[in-house]
């Protein structure tokens, strides 16, 4: 049988297969996700991530900076394989990213569900060490005002 629908329908389903969760609706959460994904792509030193970063917390952006090179090098340390991200214009996340945002909201409120959701994403079984940098971004991002939801 032959599919009938058209090719902009195939890669409209192609895409939300890839990357199924939308952009979370609060702001840091985007600064923070678009921050990754540049540091991902384009190594820790990514001028336009720190950019972001420089506008986002105007005077107090270095410790989020540091704490985020930090968390990107201990989740690359740590994975026991590849975690996905999306390029930096997508409009949509992959479940790596979207997971990575969980746990940054819930590493204070529900550390358990996010031991769980780290674990899962690493796909090793000790992961406090990530955890700890996950929390320290966290808390940059808030003690800076701008809280991470999803």
């Amino acid at each position: 049988m032959t599919d009938t629908r058209p090719a902009s329908i195939h890669a409209l389903t192609s895409a939300t297969t890839l990357l199924p969760h939308p952009l979370p609706p609060c702001e840091n959460a985007r600064i923070v996700l678009f921050a990754m994904r540049r540091m991902g792509a384009h190594g820790l030193a990514d001028a336009r991530a720190a950019h972001t970063m420089v506008t986002a917390f105007g005077q107090g952006f270095r410790r989020p900076l540091v704490l985020l090179r930090a968390l990107m090098a201990d989740l690359a340390a740590t994975s026991a394989g590849t975690i996905a991200i999306a390029p930096c214009c997508c409009a949509r996340a992959t479940p790596a990213e979207a997971a990575m945002l969980s746990i940054l909201a819930r590493i204070e409120t529900a550390p358990e569900t996010a031991r769980l959701l780290m674990a899962d994403l690493l796909g090793v079984r000790r992961v406090d060490g990530v955890l700890a940098s996950a929390a320290a971004v966290a808390a940059a991002f808030a003690d800076e005002g701008r809280p991470i939801t999803v």
